[in-house]
Formats: structure tokens, sequence, C-alpha cells
């Protein structure tokens, strides 16, 4: 799992590592990111990457190697009733994965967004609205840097950051 740790991430991506599920595979390891943004005091998005491998070539998952993915982040309160949301956040999980070697495949998962509201003592809170996407996706082979570098990209996408346009240069205690 040696590219998970030497994947080249943006620079406001950080990553630590996270207890991996037990028992849904004989090999796994886990993750997790935040967005940090200089004078952000809460990430504006957070998420899990779990790796999941079994050499018996579960039939589920046409291959060996599985990708689960969880990210998560706030939205504009306007969003909450935008029916294109789901699609908008599910292309942005697929446009990163495009350029991907090796590539993706039988990539499934869900887009759900999250409206809180509050009354009576706590009506003066403004709505909450929070986008969680949820997927798998098989790959062939341990080269997972790619992967992972492409989900953390949708992390920053949902954070609501542009495309880098230029080279990647890690904060201190960025994980590389």
């Amino acid at each position: 799992m040696d590219a998970l740790t030497h994947a080249r991430l943006r620079p406001e991506i950080r990553l630590e590592d996270s207890p991996a599920p037990q028992h849904i595979s004989p090999f796994s390891t886990a993750v997790s990111a935040e967005v940090v943004l200089a004078g952000v005091e809460d990430p504006p998005a957070t998420g899990r990457f779990i790796v999941l491998h079994d050499p018996s070539f579960p039939e589920a998952w046409d291959g060996s190697w599985r990708l689960v993915t969880y990210a998560s982040a706030r939205m504009e309160p306007e969003l909450a009733a935008d029916p294109l949301l789901g699609e908008v956040g599910w292309s942005w999980l697929t446009d990163a994965l495009e350029e991907v070697e090796p590539g993706a495949r039988a990539l499934g998962g869900t887009v759900t967004r999250v409206v809180s509201e509050s009354f009576g003592t706590l009506s003066e809170r403004e709505p909450v609205v929070e986008l969680e996407l949820r997927a798998s996706w098989t790959t062939d082979g341990p080269e997972l840097g790619g992967h992972l570098r492409a989900w953390s990209d949708l992390l920053c996408s949902l954070a609501g950051l542009p495309p880098l346009t230029e080279g990647v240069t890690p904060l201190p205690g960025v994980r590389r």
C-alpha cells in the first residue's frame, strides 16, 4: 500500500491513517482526509478512502481490488432544492476517475443531500445542507496512487476549490 503514502496530492488535502474495516476482505487499509483551508476552522469537506484486496476474485467485485469511498461537504442552503445536485456530485467523481490508470470499473454509489433545519429554541440557526457521496469501484492491481489522487480531487471539488492547473506542492505535515 505504499502507493497511498507516496501519492502526490493537492496541498489542501490532509491525510491520516484510519482503521480499516475487518472481515470484508483478507487485506484492507484505509485513510481519512480533510480539506484544510487557511483561515477556515472547520474543514469544508472530509472523507474516507478504503482499499480492499481479496485474491479470490469475488464475483461481485469483478476483480481482486475494490476501492470504497465516502465524501461529505457542506453546501450552500439554496442548493438543497437543486434537482441536479446529485448528478453534479456524481459527475465530479466520474470526471476525476476518467484519467486514472489502471482504470475504474464496476462503479456504483449514491449521492445524498441532507437538509437540517432548526426549530424552537434553535430556530435562529440557518439551515445546513450537506452532500454525501458514497461509491465503490474495482481496479486492476495495486497501483492505487492515481485513484487516491482522483478521490482527493473529488474532495476539493466538494469543498468548492477550482481544479489545479500546475504542479502540486504538499504542505508541511501532509503525507505524500
